[in-house]
């Protein structure tokens, strides 16, 4: 199940979303949930937050999906398990890949002319692509594992 949702988001960057969209988009998928604001609540989350060299898009993506499973409807209602799920999968991501700023996975800053060349010409796009499944599959594995 993970796997055929991983395989979805890059799908989907691949044919022109963007990390954070492509990641909501396949675990909102994979969960059955439809919202016309999903991918466009994820837009501003890509390329490092809007090219600003900060937190990976494909991990906020991943967060925008957990919280549509975890995430609190009421004031009332607690957050622990939402942070729980988010806590266990950013770990789980830097575990693997020693950070989640885009400036450090990349090693570029997409706001210059420069940083976007480098990205180019150095087919960083196959690591965001990697990055974007690995974080999917992570984000889901942890959603599905409480209903089993």
């Amino acid at each position: 199940m993970s796997e055929q949702a991983s395989q979805r988001s890059v799908e989907l960057f691949k044919s022109g979303y963007f990390c954070a969209e492509s990641v909501l988009l396949a675990i909102a998928e994979n969960q059955g949930i439809q919202s016309d604001l999903i991918p466009r609540i994820a837009t501003g989350f890509c390329s490092g937050i809007s090219r600003t060299c900060n937190m990976c898009g494909a991990v906020s993506g991943a967060i925008m999906g957990i919280n549509l499973i975890a995430g609190r409807n009421s004031p009332f209602e607690s957050n622990e398990y939402c942070y729980t799920l988010n806590q266990k999968m950013i770990n789980l991501f830097e575990k693997q890949y020693g950070s989640i700023n885009c400036f450090q996975l990349i090693g570029c800053d997409l706001a210059t002319e420069e940083g976007q060349r480098f990205f180019i010409e150095n087919h960083l796009m196959e690591r965001c692509l990697q990055y974007a499944e690995d974080v999917t599959s992570m984000a889901i594995s942890l959603i599905t594992e409480k209903h089993h």
